[in-house]
């Protein structure tokens, strides 16, 4: 069971959220908070799996309520639900450490679906803010396209299902792979490119792949 906590100010949006996971039987509301300083405390008391912050609320922001808490628990995940699609909110969040950003207007069952790829460590990115964040979150390493060329031919098919944003069980399935050899190419492109996650993989592809 996936234990979830809802952050947003907007009782009508947590309500909402609330009600649709309820009918996700591997999910689980055990909590919502209306502020980031109420997200720190309840993420502290009832150590969630993920945490659906929003990014604008009183008291302390989503951003700033996000350092914190990866801070002090690594190893709970937040997933930014905003309506902000910019690059000002987006760098500041993934760089305060969420491992996901999707927009409200996302599809119920594609954010029920981002949940669950959060949960099992992929990262999540919503189309949308793509293009904002890819030139600002360059490699710091040197010579990227050298990077790419230390990958098996393999490795950048995988590279690039990545890019689409496809899960390993769909890289599997249009690679006709299985999803553990998926799980070792994902982690050799990683190493290879001296990234840390799939989120900083499909922006380096998006910004060199096709350069």
């Amino acid at each position: 069971m996936i234990k979830v906590l809802i952050a947003d100010d907007h009782h009508v949006v947590r309500r909402g959220l609330h009600f649709f996971l309820k009918t996700q039987k591997d999910i689980q509301v055990i909590g919502e908070a209306k502020d980031g300083a109420e997200a720190i405390n309840l993420a502290d008391e009832l150590n969630p799996d993920i945490i659906l912050m929003d990014l604008q609320m009183p008291v302390k922001d989503g951003i700033e309520a996000t350092k914190i808490i990866v801070g002090k628990h690594p190893h709970i995940k937040i997933l930014i639900l905003t309506s902000f699609a910019d690059q000002d909110h987006v760098i500041p969040a993934i760089q305060a450490g969420a491992a996901g950003y999707q927009l409200k207007d996302v599809e119920p069952d594609e954010l029920s679906a981002a949940i669950r790829a959060i949960y099992r460590g992929e990262s999540q990115l919503h189309p949308k803010v793509t293009y904002h964040v890819m030139s600002h979150l360059s490699n710091e390493h040197d010579a990227p396209q050298k990077k790419l060329k230390e990958l098996t031919k393999r490795e950048l098919e995988v590279l690039h299902e990545i890019c689409k944003g496809k899960s390993n069980k769909e890289i599997a399935s249009s690679l006709y792979i299985t999803e553990k050899t998926v799980k070792t190419h994902v982690s050799n492109i990683l190493a290879k490119l001296e990234l840390a996650d799939r989120t900083q993989a499909a922006l380096f592809a998006v910004k060199y792949l096709n350069d």
